[in-house]
């Protein structure tokens, strides 16, 4: 049975969430070509494109009064699933409510493609849209990295990534990050029937990514952003999580490490929010709240001499 702390409102639609079985290779098969047909949306006023670089694939939002700050976003789908199309609209409307030039990675996916395969297209965007900034109008020192659930975990890598190449990085943006294949390996975690995403499927889909490695007593760097022991010198940081959802331990204790090691971390917990509920559920007040109060913080911590 479902949590009852699960909000009742959130509930009905959270079990309506189409569930893909991700051990069953037909299944995930058929998953991920839905995934790849999904068509996108186009929000009013703000200018979407597409460009291919290096192979990598990415969509370009253009708010209609742009600030000059860019966002590198990488959409979630558990490292298996998904495509930067389905964010159109949070990509767009995050453009149209900052000023914020956002760069969508649309990576590619396990297994087919395991670690680093993601992580490096990540890095092609990020690179791309810094070769390209000023084409974009972008101010180089305004460029941040976001994403949401598995594209949380890759943004937090990246930032580890391009950091230690001594890029400069203005904030991290993580709704509800998968940072740790830990907490899969744990297999008490599988009996709390998480709605959404579950142990089971967090599982699946780190085995698909690191090939079988999952909770192993060391990783290659950058495969699971929670393993890196020295987070200091990271940008300010914003992370959203639910106190009923699989990643609520690893994402408050990511935040807390982050504030010991000295970076200014914005921890905001949603009471009884299922994984993911402001994409699935993005017109529910719970979510509007959520994505209001974020996109205000990227435009305060993007905003000309924030740094």
């Amino acid at each position: 049975m479902p949590d009852p702390a699960v909000d009742p409102t959130l509930r009905a639609a959270a079990l309506r969430t189409p569930r893909v079985d991700l051990e069953n290779r037909a299944a995930l098969a058929l998953a991920k070509g839905v995934s790849a047909l999904v068509p996108g949306r186009r929000v009013p006023s703000v200018r979407r494109r597409r460009v291919r670089h290096h192979g990598v694939r990415l969509r370009v939002y253009t708010p209609p009064r742009p600030s000059g700050a860019g966002l590198l976003w990488i959409h979630g789908g558990g490292l298996v699933l998904g495509s930067a199309a389905m964010d159109d609209r949070h990509c767009g409307q995050t453009a149209r409510d900052t000023g914020v030039t956002v760069v969508s990675v649309d990576y590619r996916l396990a297994p087919r493609h395991p670690f680093p395969a993601a992580l490096d297209d990540c890095l092609v965007g990020w690179r791309w849209m810094r070769a390209h900034a000023t084409d974009l109008g972008l101010d180089l020192g305004r460029l941040a990295i976001g994403g949401q659930s598995a594209g949380g975990g890759l943004a937090a890598s990246l930032v580890h990534r391009v950091v230690d190449g001594a890029d400069p990085v203005a904030a991290q943006w993580l709704f509800c990050p998968m940072l740790d294949d830990r907490t899969a390996a744990d297999r008490d975690k599988d009996a709390p029937a998480h709605l959404v995403w579950d142990n089971r499927s967090n599982l699946a889909g780190w085995s698909a990514y690191l090939g079988g490695d999952v909770g192993a007593a060391t990783l290659p760097p950058y495969a699971a952003p929670a393993r890196r022991e020295d987070l200091s010198g990271l940008p300010p940081t914003w992370i959203s999580t639910s106190d009923v959802e699989l990643f609520f331990d690893e994402d408050a204790d990511y935040a807390d490490r982050l504030r010991v090691a000295g970076t200014d971390v914005t921890l905001e917990v949603v009471a009884g929010a299922p994984h993911g509920f402001e994409a699935w559920a993005p017109r529910h007040p719970l979510a509007l709240e959520l994505l209001a109060t974020a996109r205000s913080w990227l435009a305060d911590h993007l905003a000309p001499g924030s740094s």
